[in-house]
């Protein structure tokens, strides 16, 4: 265990001061030393005092730019791996012993991980998507955001990393990704809070997505596409 490669968690972030101290207890389970960043895009309430306040290394983007963000982060951190991580995310207890399983894989440097997708309090609906996100990370390989990226730095700045996109920075990177290395499964679960389906129907805005990501491949500009999205 004394010869785990260095860890650096990247977390991108914009008010989000009471999901945070959630995710970052999940954090602090892991059993070696952990570099935590947390990257804030101009947030107006406690974010960046509650990312200082746990001991995570704060610095503020330019602009709110998720992509811009963890790029930032990337660059900022020490560690030999990378996890990347969104603000509003839980993880189970069993994470770090996940984790170190997958980095002593030994194609671990040219492979990217990603976490199972679960949403927390869900109902039918939620179910389903659950069951639509793992069908198409076993069929299609496709994982997004929200999902949790795991991957050694040195892959990470071979590749690229993530863009200043608007938005669609997961989907840009992870097909960058496939095109030159391996994605697996972690093999453990993320959750995801439910807020961004509250107060509309999921096929409606899986439908939305559909469409903003057809767009996205056409080459609409991603400015244009972050409007239509939180419209």
């Amino acid at each position: 265990m004394t010869n785990i490669p260095s860890l650096s968690i990247i977390i991108p972030t914009l008010n989000e001061s009471q999901r945070l101290p959630l995710l970052i207890a999940d954090l602090y389970l892991w059993p070696r030393q952990l570099e935590l960043l947390v990257v804030d895009g101009g947030s107006s309430d406690n974010t960046r005092f509650v990312a200082e306040l746990s001991g995570a290394k704060t610095h503020t983007s330019n602009e709110a730019n998720r992509g811009a963000q963890m790029d930032y982060g990337a660059c900022k951190s020490k560690g030999d791996w990378l996890l990347f991580l969104h603000a509003d995310s839980r993880l189970n207890k069993g994470w770090p012993q996940s984790v170190t399983k997958a980095i002593q894989d030994p194609l671990a440097s040219k492979s990217a991980w990603f976490f199972d997708f679960k949403v927390e309090d869900k109902n039918f609906e939620l179910h389903l998507l659950e069951i639509a996100v793992a069908l198409r990370c076993s069929f299609l390989n496709k994982p997004y955001g929200d999902q949790g990226l795991l991957i050694k730095k040195s892959l990470y700045n071979h590749l690229g990393g993530f863009k200043s996109l608007h938005l669609m920075e997961d989907l840009d990177f992870i097909e960058r990704i496939k095109s030159q290395a391996s994605l697996k499964r972690i093999g453990e679960a993320i959750f995801t809070n439910n807020r961004k389906w509250q107060g509309q129907g999921i096929i409606k805005q899986a439908w939305k997505n559909a469409k903003l990501r057809a767009k996205w491949r056409a080459g609409e500009p991603t400015d244009l596409l972050r409007e239509k999205y939180y419209k």
